[in-house]
């Protein structure tokens, strides 16, 4: 059985003044404000090599798990209730907070923390727009065609077209 702490309360994660996320207590369990899910919430662990996100859209239930590689990096930002840190996606929508404080000094321990054991960057400007998706390369039309596969590639008999020891026998019009 694993070891999990979960915050609760009224108030989602994601909004409350109280999250205050232990780096060193992971795996973690908690709930988090996400406006796109079924009632607001989505469920959240945060293990030190995934992240499991599980909400609930139109009916349909979803787990996303996410390498903690994967993301960019902790964030710090500043919010109605002080300052938030927020482990970065490229995609916004899988960005999760991880503490939200007035302290300052509490924010810069928690951030230098969460950087070390993720092993991942303290990300100063956190505003910015999403990278643009990465064009990929057409594996297929570096193929060989389809019939082509079936079709054995032979050599020709004689390619240079000599015939040496016979005699030619030409039709002319």
């Amino acid at each position: 059985m694993r070891r999990q702490t979960s915050t609760s309360g009224i108030n989602p994660a994601g909004s409350s003044r109280a999250l205050r996320l232990d780096p060193l207590s992971l795996p973690v369990s908690f709930a988090a404000h996400d406006i796109r899910a079924d009632g607001g919430v989505r469920q959240i662990e945060l293990h030190r090599e995934r992240v499991v996100l599980r909400r609930a859209v139109h009916g349909m239930r979803m787990a996303i798990n996410v390498r903690v590689s994967d993301f960019l990096g902790i964030a710090m930002r500043e919010n109605s209730d002080g300052q938030m840190l927020v482990l970065v996606h490229r995609d916004p929508s899988l960005s999760i907070p991880l503490c939200v404080s007035a302290e300052r000094e509490e924010i810069a321990s928690a951030w230098q923390m969460w950087s070390d054991i993720f092993s991942l960057p303290q990300l100063h400007d956190a505003t910015r727009e999403p990278a643009p998706r990465r064009r990929r390369r057409n594996v297929i039309r570096a193929r060989r065609p389809k019939f082509l596969v079936r079709r054995r590639a032979g050599g020709l008999l004689n390619p240079a077209g000599n015939y040496q020891g016979e005699r030619e026998i030409i039709a002319r019009d």
